[in-house]
């Protein structure tokens, strides 16, 4: 069999995983992914061959994958969170496009702005964005365009990758490019370290929310017009009525 899994490992915790993600990693031969995210699962994998990678890499692993399933071997490329969002499933459809011999199942995941949202509360149960502010492979002029017309709409805003070394203010760029629309009193959530070990939430106001050191490990969620707080919790109402 010539195949390749595409994992979401969900935040990262063993019990977060789904069973069917367990189970393809369980009947794959070998087991690739960036070392952060096999550190993640390593008491789950060992016996399993292992071919890891740094970040930035993503195009590299990838096609050592390839070349694995191309052998006959059963690859489970993994990624955490959600493997089609932000994830891996799409580099390895591209990888992959030439060689339609390769079985491809991506297996989905639970992302961050799911899991953050349930430890913030219910900030989602309305329409909701979700902006990645890493401007690695999007012009930040593209980036600065979709939160402005995000806020505009009066979305709740989930934000990844808020802040590197290299991207120290981003998240405070983001915020005030947001308060063009939205009120400073509204209600925002941060989460670092979702699932895992230092896993940590608080609930702040927009402007509150720039001047708050984050990190890659943060998810940000901005509420929208209609967000509140009830009983310490982010909740967006979704419209019901007699409530």
């Amino acid at each position: 069999m010539k195949k390749i899994f595409v994992i979401g490992l969900g935040p990262g915790s063993f019990e977060q995983m789904t069973q069917r993600a367990i189970n393809a990693i369980e009947n794959s031969d070998i087991i690739t992914g960036y070392d952060y995210y096999i550190e993640l699962i390593k008491d789950k994998i060992k016996g399993k061959e292992i071919f890891s990678t740094p970040m930035k890499q993503e195009i590299d692993r990838c096609k050592k994958a390839l070349e694995y399933a191309l052998q006959g071997k059963t690859v489970a490329m993994v990624s955490s969170g959600d493997s089609g969002v932000y994830g891996m499933a799409g580099i390895i459809y591209q990888v992959c496009s030439e060689y339609p011999e390769i079985e491809i199942e991506v297996i989905p995941g639970i992302t961050a702005c799911c899991s953050g949202a349930a430890l913030l509360g219910a900030p989602l149960t309305h329409d909701f964005a979700v902006i990645s502010l890493s401007d690695l492979l999007t012009p930040w002029e593209k980036i600065e365009k979709r939160l402005l017309l995000a806020s505009e709409a009066d979305f709740v805003i989930c934000i990844y990758n808020p802040s590197s070394k290299k991207r120290a203010d981003y998240l405070k760029r983001a915020c005030e490019i947001m308060l063009n629309f939205k009120s400073k009193d509204t209600p925002c959530g941060y989460i670092r370290n979702i699932g895992r070990s230092g896993e940590e939430y608080n609930i702040v106001t927009l402007y509150e929310l720039k001047e708050i050191k984050v990190d890659m490990f943060t998810t940000v969620i901005i509420g929208n017009s209609q967000t509140k707080i009830i009983n310490g919790k982010l909740v967006t109402p979704r419209g019901y009525r007699n409530l």
